[in-house]
């Protein structure tokens, strides 16, 4: 098999061109395994037209023939209670603007909930198109020594019937050799009743026709779930989990993060060495090493988040996860789904605005939507990390437990209980009346996730990282080099301002000192002034606005020139240069708690602004959510800092 990927917004001409095959089955079904086992994982994502929900597609060529395989939205029904789930009724229907029906449909249906999966099949086949059912978790059937007759099943539903285990590649052969086929596949001599209490009583008839007998419980999965779903010893389990969770962040990372700064030191060392223009070298060495760098020296920490929540997506536990949370959202007014794209959102808001589309309720997704913000997402990680490890001593701990780990910890339960009360918040401002849907959310066995499966997950997301590190970051770090070494000045105004023009780093530091960024952090001031900021840490919060690490690569472009050899000790030891301060330290216990709460609530990134326009599809709730946060962030900041100073810190 050979795969090649297009994106998914109709504007190649092998989207256009190439026979469609649509996968339709319910979440946790194994349809993505499917897909990624026939695109060969390297499938792109656009938006269908005139939506934001994404759409996945990838090109799949066997010999002569060509294929565009569609992933689509997950749904247990063709009853639609949700965006999500609506997509996929309206492509199935040729409703989509822009999109016509497919030309085939692969049905996945689940060997371990097959009565369950008979009844979205029963309405797929109704749309009359060509069908082919591809059934999964064959394996673990026979492992709980369950029973499927395969050509029976396929006699009694009149359409091709075919195993695949996807996450193992089984059966994909044979699937592609199908789909060669797609336009002689038979269908039913008769269509499957509509009416629901008839679809039910065909199901029941499909299942003896197949000698169906069901898959005993998975013991170890039941043993378990009789301590992770506890609602005592599961949430118990749940904070050990995620105490764990940023302990092994911190403390893996630490060498593999040492070895990338000595990379980027190298890099920059090699650049004063061998570049002797001095505004190419600053633009090399202080703009882009300096500032992406700074950055990227936190990757280690970026993928080793990345890599544990995949495995613990992969063997099951963000399920229970979501299941256990449903009993603390409810008290919110929420759902356990709400919970699930707030859990998206530590990746990234981005994907966790995204997810509420799952939800059935629009005022439980305006809710969440206005709360995922405040989940701590990846790209805060870079802050957290430096201003943690300003703050606490690397040595300090909490008997076993680093006390850098438990202070990330504590900064991830901040945010994720101020968004939960947030959804509190607007949920009671917009229903007030409004009760709860009911949680209905399948819990998979516990199963050991294949290390591709895992690593294409982590890659995925490191990915989106990185590509922000090239485009956005890249960006802001050369505009905020410009503003940080302008304008010149002469040799005789340095002399006259008492520079040794000798001196780069003295010339280096008057100049930043006296730079457009620094007239800007200034101008400011007033309004940061009262949590502790003064003009350099005002002039990483601005740029931050663009996205939040570029606060670490305006801070580190600060630094070097100040101390280019040693950035992070010049960060530590930076004072005020004038002022009623003058000769104090800039980063004391107060100003770095603080500034570590203000990146708690504050809404920086405007690539969420814009997520949050396109799904709300007016200004209003972007402009509402930008201003609420901004305002928690500066008054959670300031009390912070006061009570830091009162206790005497």
């Amino acid at each position: 098999m050979n795969a090649d990927c297009h994106g998914a917004t109709g504007a190649d001409a092998t989207l256009t061109d190439a026979p469609r095959i649509a996968l339709v089955g319910a979440p946790n079904s194994g349809k993505t395994s499917v897909f990624n086992g026939l695109t060969g994982l390297r499938a792109k994502t656009g938006n269908y037209p005139g939506v934001t929900v994404s759409r996945f597609a990838g090109t799949v060529r066997t010999g002569r023939h060509r294929f565009v395989v569609e992933d689509l939205p997950g749904t247990y029904s063709l009853e639609p209670i949700s965006p999500d789930e609506q997509i996929t009724v309206d492509v199935l229907d040729g409703r989509l603007d822009g999109t016509d029906r497919p030309d085939a449909l692969l049905v996945v249906a689940d060997a371990t909930t097959l009565r369950r999966s008979l009844g979205l099949v029963a309405q797929v086949l109704a749309r009359g198109l060509p069908t082919c059912v591809v059934v999964t978790f064959t394996d673990e059937l026979a492992r709980r020594q369950g029973r499927l007759d395969l050509d029976s099943l396929a006699r009694a539903l009149g359409v091709p019937v075919l195993p695949v285990v996807g996450h193992r590649g089984l059966g994909m052969a044979r699937l592609l050799e199908q789909l060669t086929s797609w336009r002689t596949w038979p269908s039913p001599a008769v269509a499957p009743p509509t009416e629901p209490g008839e679809r039910d009583a065909w199901t029941e008839s499909v299942l003896a026709y197949a000698g169906y007998r069901p898959p005993q419980h998975h013991r170890i999965t039941r043993r378990v779930d009789a301590v992770l779903l506890h609602p005592v010893a599961g949430t118990a389990v749940f904070f050990a989990v995620m105490v764990l969770f940023f302990q092994t962040v911190f403390t893996l990372a630490a060498p593999l993060q040492d070895g990338v700064e000595a990379v980027f030191a190298w890099l920059s060392g090699q650049v004063d060495a061998h570049i002797r223009n001095p505004w190419m070298s600053g633009l090399l060495g202080d703009a882009l090493i300096g500032g992406v760098g700074g950055v990227l020296v936190f990757i280690p920490q970026i993928v080793l988040l990345f890599l544990l929540l995949a495995l613990l997506d992969g063997v099951g536990y963000l399920a229970r996860a979501a299941f256990l949370m449903d009993r603390v959202m409810a008290r919110f007014g929420l759902e356990g789904r709400a919970f699930v794209a707030l859990l998206s959102s530590f990746a990234c808001a981005i994907p966790g605005i995204m997810a509420t589309r799952t939800l059935p309720s629009a005022k439980d997704r305006l809710a969440t939507m206005m709360a995922a913000p405040l989940m701590t997402c990846s790209a805060r990680l870079p802050v957290y990390v430096l201003l943690i490890g300003l703050l606490v001593d690397s040595s300090a701990g909490v008997g076993p437990l680093g006390a850098q780990g438990l202070s990330m910890f504590g900064l991830y339960i901040l945010g994720t209980v101020s968004a939960m009360l947030a959804a509190w918040v607007f949920k009671k401002l917009g229903d007030r009346r409004g009760r709860p849907v009911p949680f209905f959310m399948e819990l998979p066995p516990y199963r050991l996730p294949t290390p591709r499966a895992v690593l294409a997950a982590m890659w995925f997301s490191a990915r989106a990282f990185l590509r922000k590190c090239s485009t956005i970051i890249v960006a802001t770090s050369v505009v905020l080099w410009l503003l940080l070494n302008l304008p010149l000045h002469t040799d005789a105004q340095l002399r006259a301002a008492g520079v040794d023009t000798t001196d780069s780093v003295a010339v280096s530091a008057y100049t930043v000192d006296h730079s457009y960024a620094a007239d800007v952090g200034r101008m400011v001031a007033p309004v940061f002034e009262p949590l502790g900021f003064d003009w350099r840490i005002n002039v990483g919060v601005l740029s931050a606005q663009a996205a939040r690490e570029t606060f670490v690569a305006t801070l580190g472009q600060v630094a070097a020139a100040e101390d280019p050899e040693q950035p992070a000790r010049a960060l530590s030891a930076m004072t005020y240069p004038d002022g009623p301060r003058a000769g104090e330290r800039v980063f004391t216990a107060p100003t770095i708690a603080a500034l570590l709460v203000y990146f708690v609530y504050a809404l920086q990134c405007m690539a969420t602004v814009a997520v949050l326009r396109r799904e709300t599809g007016t200004w209003r709730w972007p402009a509402i959510a930008f201003t609420y946060l901004t305002v928690l962030a500066w008054l959670m900041a300031y009390l912070t800092r006061t009570v830091i100073v009162l206790a005497g810190g």
